[in-house]
């Protein structure tokens, strides 16, 4: 795959990621710690603001990983 394509598709995944997480969190968030303390919504946060680093580290490993080289055609 060319490095240009897969750092186009790449860079729409790691927007997508961030949205649909972030909608995601949101929703969670308001559903769960309406009730919750101080100390719940900073580990939530905490804890909600780091973990789409994981997905994130995987997209961007993969956009940067060198392409495989070609193995030359046998002629027989």
């Amino acid at each position: 795959m060319p490095v240009r394509l897969k750092k186009l598709i790449g860079t729409i995944l790691l927007v997508l990621l961030v949205v649909v997480y972030s909608i995601v969190a949101t929703l969670i968030a308001v559903a769960q710690l309406s009730q919750s303390g101080p100390v719940v919504h900073l580990l939530f946060f905490l804890i909600g603001g780091l973990v789409w680093i994981l997905p994130a580290m995987l997209i961007i490993k993969w956009m940067v990983r060198e392409p495989k080289p070609r193995k030359p055609a046998r002629n027989g």
